[in-house]
């Protein structure tokens, strides 16, 4: 196992659509474990493949409610409902957070990092993670979600941010 360095926002592939995985080999089980490591590492309570960079619809996550790891593979959300704003944060986008509207309940369905597949609801915290997770794999961030305005004012503080922790980079 490794810990793997976090892409951060724009960089490549967190801003394209990550292609689906059909071969289930010892690579998606080592890099599943690499995941969980680097998601511990930066004390992250989810993780998307585009975020180490690697543009694989794969999704590892820890549910704060038991505790429980899970890798998602191919993740598809079927349904949800409700809604609740609440804050949420990324670590492609540190020290940035602000509240996103998410469904409150969700209906999922992926494989696990062997390739069996699973069914199941999620609700309150664990869906909005998936729910933020799955949006990496669509090339989505939770900025994106934001109203213009908000938008606006959060791309002008992650600038900020990134200046700071890349300040060779020339970031406009």
């Amino acid at each position: 196992m490794a810990i793997r360095d976090i892409v951060l926002y724009p960089d490549a592939p967190l801003k394209q659509k990550a292609e689906s995985y059909d071969v289930f080999d010892g690579e998606v089980a080592a890099l599943a474990a690499d995941m969980f490591e680097t998601m511990a590492e930066f004390d992250g309570c989810g993780l998307a493949g585009p975020q180490v960079g690697v543009a694989k619809r794969i999704v590892v996550l820890r549910d704060p409610a038991e505790g429980k790891e899970m890798c998602l593979i191919n993740p598809e959300i079927l349904e949800g409902d409700g809604e609740e704003v609440g804050e949420e944060g990324c670590l492609s986008l540190p020290a940035v957070f602000a509240e996103v509207p998410r469904k409150t309940r969700i209906r999922l369905r992926a494989l696990d990092e062997h390739g069996e597949p699973l069914e199941f609801e999620a609700t309150g915290m664990l869906a909005r993670i998936i729910q933020h997770e799955t949006d990496h794999l669509d090339g989505k961030m939770f900025i994106d979600r934001l109203d213009v305005l908000t938008h606006e004012a959060k791309m002008q503080e992650w600038l900020e941010v990134r200046r700071q922790l890349r300040p060779n980079e020339g970031v406009a």
